[in-house]
């Protein structure tokens, strides 16, 4: 089989996405094809065509089965056999290697506890805390839940962030609370230097609860005391518990945050920008099930289109 190709497998597969799908489907659908392209890499980066066969191909999907579910798993296949297929008409490969697969997955019993809350379950919980006229701890899990900080960017807040005029938040620090004393650090990165907004009603309520605050101090961390991530994530779970709602961290809220903008269809891009990821790629691969349920979504809504022209 040495005639045949020898080019790693990767790379023939983000040479062929670039010349039979650039500017050919949605930027979306795209966007799929190149992060199977990265997943293939990551598991087979030196994996070359002529070693392909259906023993080796099937030993790639069963190491991608290892951590997916199989509706997952399918996707991922679909999007390499493609390619496979055409490097048999092309004379690359002998044999179309992906023949007669078996295609496994774990199963949803397997799948990590919840991640984030529905719009009820969040509005659940939301009327369960007691947001009185000083801050605490309630009042920080409303301002996750709302703007979808990361926790050590919620802590680093101090009244200079707040814009009321304009009803945004500047995050361009945040706290380092595993740090014995506490100090200010840098975001997580470059991108994650941003501002958010908040509604008129809630910027309200914190310019009553800040007035009084200095400048320049975080206005979530005592003075001279140390805030752990466990104290918010125990509130949170009992919290959770008394309304019958999953059990979530305080980073699950910045999950739910930003599932409930991608169900209110606001694009990957802005919800990247948005959560300060450094590009839509993380945003892809924390929400994917999220992304491949809109896009169901959309085929349906395509085929009632068609199926109401003449």
């Amino acid at each position: 089989m040495t005639r045949y190709s020898t080019k790693l497998f990767y790379k023939y597969y983000k040479q062929w996405i670039s010349l039979y799908k650039e500017n050919a489907i949605r930027p979306i659908t795209l966007d799929k094809y190149y992060l199977a392209q990265r997943k293939l890499r990551e598991l087979a980066p030196d994996l070359h065509l002529n070693q392909l066969n259906r023993r080796t191909y099937q030993d790639l999907i069963n190491r991608y089965a290892e951590t997916h579910e199989r509706k997952t798993v399918l996707d991922f296949h679909h999007h390499l056999r493609a390619s496979l297929v055409d490097a048999v008409d092309d004379g690359l490969l002998e044999k179309d290697p992906t023949r007669r697969i078996i295609i496994k997955g774990i199963t949803k019993k397997q799948r990590k506890k919840t991640k984030y809350l529905s719009m009820y379950e969040l509005q659940t919980l939301l009327k369960h805390l007691n947001l009185g006229p000083e801050l605490n701890w309630d009042w920080f899990i409303l301002l996750v839940a709302k703007t979808g900080l990361r926790y050590a960017e919620a802590l680093g807040l101090t009244p200079e962030d707040f814009n009321f005029e304009t009803q945004e938040l500047t995050i361009n620090k945040s706290w380092d609370y595993k740090s014995k004393h506490g100090k200010f650090q840098p975001t997580k990165n470059k991108s994650s230097n941003r501002t958010v907004m908040l509604d008129w009603k809630t910027m309200n309520q914190f310019q009553q609860l800040i007035k009084d605050k200095q400048s320049h101090q975080p206005i979530f961390v005592p003075r001279g005391k140390r805030v752990y991530n466990s104290t918010i994530n125990n509130i949170l779970n009992r919290y959770c518990k008394a309304c019958e709602i999953p059990v979530i961290s305080i980073h699950g809220l910045r999950h739910t945050h930003a599932s409930l903008l991608l169900y209110e269809g606001v694009s990957i891009a802005s919800v990247a920008k948005w959560l300060g990821h450094a590009n839509t790629t993380t945003t892809q691969q924390t929400y994917i099930h999220i992304i491949q349920e809109l896009e169901n979504k959309d085929t349906d809504k395509v085929l009632q289109h068609l199926s109401k022209l003449a």
